[in-house]
């Protein structure tokens, strides 16, 4: 291969990664926005007078988990796409 389309390939492969590093810190940020939520929805349940008011609570919590749950797997499959991009980077690097 010519040293300019490896150039371009190795230019593209570190945006990539920059890309997905971002958006897995997004995630992160995401994951703990909820659990801190969640926190505080903990401690708002425990000042709840009424059953509608408890259960409205409960209800949001459930919804925060899923949502955490939902960010974790998107990382995870966010990680699997770094370590292929970070080993086609070192392979164009290395070659």
């Amino acid at each position: 291969m010519s040293i300019n389309f490896t150039k371009a390939i190795v230019g593209q492969l570190q945006r990539d990664i920059a890309d997905l590093e971002s958006q897995s810190l997004s995630l992160k940020n995401k994951q703990d926005k909820a659990a801190s939520k969640i926190k505080q929805v903990q401690r708002d349940m425990k000042l709840s007078q009424s059953h509608g008011d408890l259960s409205g609570k409960m209800s949001r919590v459930s919804k925060l988990n899923e949502e955490i749950k939902t960010a974790a797997r998107a990382q995870a499959e966010l990680a699997k796409q770094l370590t292929a991009k970070r080993a086609l980077l070192k392979q164009h690097q290395s070659g």
